[in-house]
Order: C-alpha cells, then structure tokens, then sequence
C-alpha cells in the first residue's frame, strides 16, 4: 500500500480487526529527507514510540518505522491518515 490516493483503508481496518487490541503495531513510511517533513512525522508517535529512521543510499529519502502500542483500528488508521497529509509522504 503506498501513496495517498492509492491506501485501501477499508480493507486495512478489516486485517487489524482480526486481531485484538490493544497491541503494538509496526508503522513504516517514506519521505523526503527534509528536516521539516521529517520532524512532522516523527511528531506523530508518542514520546513511548520506538521511532528508527534511515537514510536510503542516495539521501534523497528517509525511511521511518515506528513501533507503538495502538487502542484500535481506527487509532491506526488515523494515524496513516495523518502521515498522508505530509508532503511527499508514502505509507507502506
């Protein structure tokens, strides 16, 4: 699943649904390598969130994988709806 228009969020909440909550929940994206963009998604997690972020091989992007604890499928999805919103951000 990646980019804005193309993230099924209906069959999203239908796999987290399958197992129960609350429990910790791997959140992986991709963006520019601009400070900015990068400190407005890392601004997403909790301060309890285990947050990683890697450089890809030419610098242009930053990956993020985020692992928290989430109450939800809807928790989760708000979340990636949020992410989405950030410039050149892509969900995988």
């Amino acid at each position: 699943m990646s980019g804005k228009n193309e993230f099924d969020f209906e069959s999203l909440k239908k796999k987290l649904e399958a197992d129960p909550f609350p429990r910790v929940y791997l959140f992986k994206f991709i963006v520019p390598s601009e400070n900015r963009l990068i400190a407005l998604l890392e601004a997403l997690f909790n301060e309890d969130a285990q947050v990683s972020l890697r450089a890809s091989k030419s610098g242009k992007y930053t990956s993020l994988g985020a692992k928290e604890v989430m109450i939800s499928a809807d928790a989760i999805i708000d979340r990636y709806k949020a992410a989405l919103k950030i410039e050149g951000c892509i969900a995988l």
